[in-house]
């Protein structure tokens, strides 16, 4: 990659003969040090702040703050990292356990378990507990995934720290950051992948340029590998979007001069192939385990999970905009608000684009918007949660092995940098302008526009609520004294839309396994990845009297299908905590296995290892 003249050049200014310098991706502006100025500290303090600042009820209560937004995921993720650092610290297997799903087992590899915040904060999850953990990966995740932005445009695309910083608050908060900071940290920590970009850029401009000092290919090849790794170790799916995304931003970025483009390939095709090749070595057992090892699967069908027409132009839930103007509902739920750019933001974005279109970087970052953003709209375009019969791309997309598994929803998450470097460009033009006269009109008008698309996006603080405590019988760890070598059986047994069991048993130490839970894992022949465990007659049978508050009809049949699920489970002791329907659900089991349970401290405790 090369920029051309019109990229080298300094661009002349209309108003007063104003001259502006404006460096392109791959020439390296003023500003680009390796040294930490006191502004950029400045900056990564204020980013901080800000995360703190969104997550701060959170913060105010580790000890029973729940994010209120987060369903069952904030319980699965805690649950990832307790486990984690249990398999850590007992020197065990951390890519599979039996301690859900018993006694099939979770591939954790298959599963989001985040072994790059698991494994190296398994100190601060024994030490403080996995909410402690949780949150500090949310708040450091947006914080540092701003940080890692506003240094990229920083030493690759402008002049102005500020607008760099702007293009980093952007990256770091916007509607589909704040949305996932509500139970999703792998699609918060994505600090990474701006520096992968970063070392790409470099690379490719050390390649194409003759002056430049020649680069050392085995030491660039294992860096980029320790990151691509890393990436992985943090997060599968984000690392797959960026790179897609990458991918099309270089090719528009090199249409104008494709020559350039394919030498700057060939340059660094072989450095790319090496660090590939040391990526699959880092990561050889990891991905094997996640793709051929115990409870792996083959694809996990979503369903439909494009964004609504809507998402693009209404505000997020939990922002200004939001609280002013909600509109209709139309997410998948509130954490994949992946889109919700806000009609403001559009109309300005669209306009700056016009008027810079004949830079590169924004025709391949317009690109990107484009792309990602019909991509992301899903098989067929619905509005108002009303399908238009109008099939899109994406139908044939989703054929593709490994992109069947994206939720398509979250591809507008690569329109966000490509948003913001537009920004970035923008605002460092009139901040030039600004320097050469203080009263030239249109930097204030640009960033009046900037705070007319950007005010309505402000997060607001994410709300919290209080859960229940742990069962003493869990919490004073009574529950060992009825485990021999099976499992605890809820009533009814966890899964996704309940999974408060997962806390419970984190917090006995993990002294027992727990019959069903909530995690991706193979079903039927097929091996096609499912949420929850495959359904047993007897947990359905549970579940249905819970969900009907009616008792359901009892006969042989179901007394030996209890029989059949209890010695599948190899239960030990089936527990009945204080829940909905509590006394539907006693006489329900108390008819399945024909005897009463006895009250221990605070739930219903049904004895079964004489039984089964």
């Amino acid at each position: 990659m090369q920029l051309d003249s019109a990229d080298r050049e300094t661009t002349q200014r209309s108003a007063g003969g104003i001259t502006a310098t404006r460096p392109g991706l791959l020439q390296r502006p003023a500003i680009a040090r390796l040294r930490v100025h006191r502004a950029d500290l400045l900056v990564g303090c204020a980013y901080l702040a800000l995360a703190t600042a969104v997550l701060s009820r959170q913060w105010r209560d580790t000890g029973s703050g729940y994010l209120i937004k987060s369903g069952q995921d904030q319980t699965m993720w805690e649950w990832f990292f307790a486990v984690t650092a249990h398999s850590v610290a007992h020197l065990e297997n951390p890519l599979g356990t039996n301690l859900q799903n018993f006694p099939a087992g979770v591939n954790m590899m298959a599963n989001t378990a985040m072994f790059g915040v698991g494994v190296p904060f398994t100190p601060i999850t024994l030490l403080f507990g996995p909410t402690v953990t949780f949150v500090l990966a949310l708040t450091l995740g947006l914080a540092a995934t701003a940080y890692a932005w506003y240094r990229l445009f920083a030493r690759e695309l402008v002049t102005s720290r500020a607008a760099a910083a702007i293009g980093g608050l952007f990256c770091g908060f916007a509607p589909a950051m704040i949305s996932h900071a509500n139970a999703h940290p792998n699609f918060v920590a994505l600090a990474l992948l701006p520096i992968i970009a970063g070392l790409l850029i470099r690379m490719a401009r050390a390649a194409l340029d003759a002056q430049a000092a020649p680069r050392n290919r085995l030491r660039d090849a294992i860096v980029l590998a320790v990151l691509v790794a890393s990436q992985i170790a943090l997060g599968e799916e984000p690392l797959l979007i960026f790179a897609l995304a990458f991918g099309l931003f270089a090719v528009v970025y090199h249409l104008h001069q494709p020559r350039q483009g394919v030498r700057a390939l060939r340059a660094l095709a072989p450095t790319i192939a090496a660090a590939a090749g040391l990526t699959l070595l880092l990561t050889a057992v990891p991905l094997w385990w996640q793709f051929f090892g115990p409870q792996s699967y083959h694809s996990i069908d979503h369903g439909p999970m494009g964004n609504d027409l809507k998402t693009l132009v209404q505000f997020p839930s939990e922002s200004l905009g939001g609280a002013w103007a909600p509109g209709q509902y139309v997410a998948i739920n509130d954490t994949e608000q992946n889109a919700y750019f806000g009609w403001p933001l559009l109309l300005v974005l669209t306009a700056t684009v016009a008027l810079l279109w004949r830079d590169r970087v924004v025709r391949a970052a317009a690109a990107v918007i484009a792309v990602f953003g019909v991509l992301s709209l899903g098989a067929v375009a619905t509005v108002g949660k009303r399908p238009t019969g109008i099939e899109l791309p994406w139908a044939l997309a989703e054929k593709i092995p490994l992109l069947n598994s994206v939720l398509e929803t979250r591809l507008t998450m690569a329109a966000v940098p490509a948003i913001a470097a537009v920004l970035a460009l923008a605002s460092n033009r009139a901040a030039a302008s600004w320097k050469q006269s203080a009263t030239d009109w249109k930097p204030l008008a640009w960033f009046a526009a900037l705070t007319f698309a950007l005010l309505p996006l402000a997060p607001t603080v994410l709300p919290v609520t209080e859960r229940a405590p742990t069962p003493r019988f869990f919490a004073d760890g009574t529950v060992r004294e009825y485990v021999r070598d099976g499992s605890v059986v809820m009533i009814p047994p966890p899964r996704p839309p309940d999974a408060r069991a997962l806390r419970w048993q984190a917090d006995a130490d993990f002294s027992f396994p727990l019959a069903g839970g909530y995690f991706v894992g193979p079903t039927g022949v097929e091996k096609k990845g499912s949420y929850g465990p495959e359904a047993r007659q007897t947990a359905a049978l549970l579940v249905k009297a819970q969900d009907t508050g009616t008792v359901p009809a009892i006969g042989d049949e179901e007394r030996a299908a209890a029989l059949a699920d209890l010695r599948f489970w190899r239960a030990d002791v089936l527990v009945l905590p204080f829940t909905k329907h509590s006394d539907v659900l006693t006489s329900t089991v108390t008819q399945l296995l024909g005897f009463a349970p006895t009250r221990v401290d605070d739930v219903w405790v049904w004895d079964v290892r004489a039984v089964r």
